[in-house]
């Protein structure tokens, strides 16, 4: 069983940036000089800037495409880009402790030092250590209703659509598997 949480919208402020860095690049590609076309070359080196400055932009791109939230089971499953992912039981979390907050107002939570990941305008995704010296696995578009989730001395800091509807779902899970724990240790063993 299988469940997404849509993620908040990321920022246009991320978007704005890659078309800046894309037109920022072209610009710098057509004044360096030495842009001389072969001979045996047919395509103009003019129609090649655009497409040669795009490409590193799109994988960019791409990895901005590639972010979710998921309840796999009893697991959380948080994909941030194509090579940042967290995986963690819902029972290693502090749910008791687990609550939505702004960033804006508890600023000892922001993201300070990317330790690795994808930093942009308004998204980080990754691990992090925060402001307070803790660690986190982050994967923010929104710094309000962000949904902070302790475990183990760390967190997770993640920017659903709806927080409270995955707080509430991880807090079901939790009481479900503490009642089959329960039950489990209160049978009699023949």
């Amino acid at each position: 069983m299988k469940e997404e949480f849509a993620l908040a919208p990321l920022p246009r402020s991320a978007w704005l940036l890659l078309v800046a860095l894309w037109l920022g690049l072209m610009l710098v590609a057509y004044l360096v000089p030495g842009n001389a076309q072969s001979p045996s070359n047919p395509v103009a080196w003019w129609l090649v800037i655009p497409f040669a400055t795009a490409l590193p932009l799109v994988g960019l791109w791409l990895m901005l495409q590639h972010r979710r939230i998921s309840l796999e089971g009893n697991t959380l499953v948080v994909a941030a880009g194509l090579f940042f992912r967290c995986k963690l039981a819902v029972s290693e979390f502090a749910l008791d402790q687990a609550r939505i907050l702004s960033l804006d107002e508890h600023t000892g939570f922001k993201p300070m030092l990317r330790l690795g990941g994808i930093g942009l305008p308004g998204f980080s995704a990754g691990r992090y250590l925060l402001r307070n010296r803790s660690r986190a696995f982050c994967l923010l578009t929104a710094r309000d209703n962000v949904l902070l989730l302790p475990h183990g001395g760390k967190y997770l800091l993640i920017s659903p659509e709806k927080p409270n509807a995955l707080l509430t779902r991880l807090r079901e899970l939790s009481r479900q598997a503490l009642r089959t724990h329960t039950v489990a240790q209160a049978t009699p063993r023949r």
